[in-house]
């Protein structure tokens, strides 16, 4: 009888939980049971371990074996328990190092021959296993560079499970590793840059606020306008994330299945623009089995484009009122839930009408003034109502185009941004908010940050008509400082409640 244990890795969303793998060999039948909760990808490593310690030279001495990987409350999913399973078995069998395995983190998939394969979520789950107290870690080759981005953590990379036995003792040799071809860091791609938008001054300076003030923007206009172009040009003008914000984001794209470990973290705010045929599941994350994060959490601390905005299906659009509310997304399943941080900034473009005609005199449009109130009303107030900026983008003019060359390049807007974010920063520090568009309304209208007796009389008698309710005039406030802090006023005055107001309310349309 022979007992052996190690350790592995659950994510559940980008949680990691640190996992004991117990591997029982006993005399009787011959059997391999694995219990602790696993799905069935991973209740099929029987097989595959049991194929790849034969292929690797190993002994499998026919044996009862119960595999149990604790805690087993936990639901476990996924091949990257193999290699831990594989080692928990040959400890089981007498390995030599067996107790030195022990105390050692594994995480990897095997081939029937024995070779470790690359896994999701490695990021994630070695700063797991540092945070939990055990920073050496083993890992497929292929995951090296992306585990050696956690702080802490000695990493061990193998190519075949031969490899591993030997240096915990067995009498194997490892086969000759086939060198791959060597892949280079492929730089990400610089994003587009503001200059080549012509035109459009005053939708320039709404992405110009919503970038300073993290704010959300709903843009209106006819097909080639430049709402997309103006879109895509965003995260160029943001600043770059933190060590913090950056370790997020990237253990986010790790589990998704999305980064390339070679260029290191993502320091850039991501950029997602899903087409508007995708599912609930596909933005918001989800599927069978295991959840994956959507292009919701693949956009945090970043940028979420949703072009065409009407034309996604009204259960897509409104499942965005959780995260945009809460700045994370909560999936839930039949054996548990899965958290994605998903605080994002979101653009919505759209044409005015079905044909896209309607905007300035209309006069070519085809559609009936129902189908355009519908086409526009599939944008539910509870949605629109998250969604500080909105503003009509008109169809570019040949004066405007005329002057398109005169227009500022990101890396100018982008300064001014940076500036107007450490302002924010140092008004903020000691609250648990980052920029304007977090701030609560009832900390706006204090005496001590509200605006003065002019502005907020402005405000109270647009309250009082009806143009603004309570929420909006809360809105405005928080554009009209970021207007401010853009502009370096200590707060926002009359220009700049105007500003705001010009900004928040499109066509003279309540908010």
């Amino acid at each position: 009888m022979g007992l052996a244990r190690t350790w592995s890795v659950a994510l559940v969303g980008v949680e990691g939980h640190l996992v004991q793998v117990e591997a029982h060999a006993a005399s009787g039948l011959p059997a391999f049971i694995l219990v602790g909760l696993p799905d069935t990808s991973l209740s099929e490593a029987r097989e595959r371990v049991r194929a790849a310690v034969t292929s690797s030279a190993v002994p499998w001495n026919a044996r009862r074996r119960t595999v149990n990987l604790s805690p087993a409350s936990l639901p476990k999913a996924g091949s990257a328990f193999d290699l831990a399973i594989a080692v928990a078995c040959m400890g089981a069998d007498g390995l030599p190092a067996a107790e030195h395995a022990g105390r050692v983190v594994h995480l990897g998939e095997l081939g029937l021959d024995g070779r470790v394969h690359p896994v999701r979520g490695v990021l994630p789950a070695v700063a797991a296993a540092v945070a939990a107290g055990r920073p050496d870690v083993v890992v497929p080759a292929a995951n090296l560079a992306e585990a050696r981005l956690v702080p802490g953590a000695r990493v061990r990379a193998v190519h075949h499970l031969a490899e591993l036995a030997r240096d915990y003792g067995a009498d194997v040799t490892p086969p000759v590793a086939v060198a791959g071809v060597p892949r280079g860091v492929q730089a990400r791609p610089a994003p587009p840059d503001l200059a080549d938008v012509i035109g459009q001054g005053d939708a320039r300076f709404a992405l110009e606020v919503a970038a300073a003030g993290g704010h959300h923007l709903l843009m209106v206009g006819p097909p080639g306008a430049g709402k997309s172009m103006l879109a895509a040009r965003l995260p160029g003008v943001l600043p770059d994330l933190d060590d913090a914000d950056a370790l997020e984001v990237t253990a986010i794209h790790s589990v998704a299945g999305t980064f390339d470990p070679g260029g290191g973290l993502l320091r850039r705010p991501p950029f997602e623009d899903p087409h508007h045929t995708a599912t609930a599941q596909a933005i918001v994350g989800g599927g069978s089995g295991v959840p994956r994060p959507g292009a919701a959490s693949r956009a945090h601390r970043g940028v979420l484009l949703l072009d065409e905005a009407p034309e996604f299906a009204r259960r897509v659009l409104d499942s965005l009122r959780q995260p945009l509310e809460h700045g994370e997304i909560v999936v839930h399943r039949a054996r548990g839930a899965a958290r994605y941080p998903a605080r994002f900034q979101l653009v919505l473009a759209a044409n005015p009408c079905p044909c896209g005609k309607a905007s300035g005199k209309g006069l070519d449009c085809t559609c009936t003034p129902l189908e355009r109130r519908r086409y526009l009303a599939r944008l539910s107030g509870p949605l629109l109502d998250r969604v500080d900026l909105q503003i009509d983008v008109p169809a570019v003019t040949r004066a405007s185009a005329a002057l398109g060359s005169l227009g500022e390049g990101s890396e100018a807007v982008a300064a001014r941004v940076a500036a107007a974010r450490a302002a924010q920063r140092e008004r903020l520090a000691g609250t648990p908010w980052r920029t304007n568009a977090e701030v609560p309304g009832s900390w706006l209208r204090s005496s001590e940050h509200g605006p003065g007796p002019a502005p907020r009389a402005v405000l109270e008698r647009a309250l009082d008509s009806g143009t603004l309710s309570l929420r909006g005039m809360d809105r405005v406030l928080k554009i009209g400082w970021t207007i401010a802090d853009l502009t370096g006023r200590e707060r926002p005055d009359l220009d700049e409640i105007g500003a705001a107001m010009s900004l928040r309310i499109r066509g003279g349309t309540h908010a």
